[in-house]
């Protein structure tokens, strides 16, 4: 049996799981309030740390699930996410317009990543 390995549990679930060498990555929302730009930034913040924590990086994506609230707003997460996306290294990601937790969420992102 492969062992799994749980990174920043709470009762409810965990910010990261790593089971047969992928990291697995929960939703991760911003500040609310934020702009589009402020909270996509923030949640790319957040998704590197957790990566360094499983022991790997952005150049290791396998895939991007990404939520916003409003399509609208696409082209300001997407110009946020291009910036950060390592050159090369493009996961497969899909988007689509959801109603997240809080009103105050604009964008949310799933990842998982090789570790």
């Amino acid at each position: 049996m492969t062992d799994i390995t749980r990174i920043d549990s709470g009762a409810r679930m965990s910010q990261c799981v790593i089971h047969n060498g992928i990291a697995y990555l929960a939703g991760q929302v911003a500040a609310e309030g934020a702009s589009v730009t402020d909270q996509t930034n923030g949640i790319l913040a957040k998704i590197a740390a957790l990566l360094d924590k499983a022991g790997t990086d952005k150049t290791r994506l396998l895939t991007a699930q990404i939520w916003v609230a409003d399509m609208a707003d696409f082209a300001e997460m997407n110009a946020a996410w291009d910036a950060w996306v390592a050159p090369g290294h493009a996961p497969a990601r899909w988007t689509g317009e959801a109603k997240l937790a809080k009103p105050g969420f604009l964008v949310e992102i799933i990842v998982t990543a090789a570790v």
